[in-house]
C-alpha cells in the first residue's frame, strides 16, 4: 500500500484538501491542513493563466507569482513538507506546460525527489 491508496481505506471519507504553492506562508499552511484532519493535500502548481480553474484558484496563482514562486520552489515546498509530514499524501496540480518544459521524466523524477505521492 502507498501514502495515497492508505489514505481512501479509513472508516471515513477522505478529507482531500487544496492549497497553491507560494500563496502565503504555504509551510504553515499545510501544517495547518494537516492539524485539521486533511487525508490528502494538493499542492497546487502557479501558472500564469489558469483559466480552467474558478476565480478563487486564478487569484491564489496571481499572488503566488506575484511573489516569485518557480517549479523550483513548490518542489522546495514538497520536500520541506515531506520532511515535517513522512505520512501523509501529497500530490501536485497544475498545468502540463511546465511539466512537459523540462520533459516528462525529469519532471518525474523531481516530484519523486521531492516526496510528492
Amino acid at each position: 500500500m502507498t501514502r495515497l491508496s492508505n489514505a481512501f481505506t479509513k472508516p471515513h471519507p477522505a478529507l482531500v484538501c487544496f492549497i497553491t504553492a507560494g500563496d502565503g506562508d504555504t509551510a504553515a499552511n499545510l501544517d495547518a491542513l494537516v492539524a485539521g484532519g486533511a487525508d490528502v493535500i494538493e499542492l497546487g502548481m502557479p501558472f500564469p493563466d489558469p483559466m480552467a480553474d474558478g476565480p478563487a484558484i486564478q487569484k491564489a496563482n496571481i499572488r503566488s507569482l506575484g511573489a516569485g514562486t518557480t517549479t523550483a520552489d513548490v518542489f522546495a515546498i514538497a520536500f520541506e513538507f515531506r520532511e515535517r509530514h513522512p505520512d501523509v499524501p501529497l500530490v501536485l496540480m497544475g498545468y502540463a506546460n511546465p511539466m512537459i518544459r523540462r520533459g516528462p521524466d525529469w519532471f518525474a523524477s523531481a516530484a519523486r525527489n521531492a516526496g510528492v505521492d
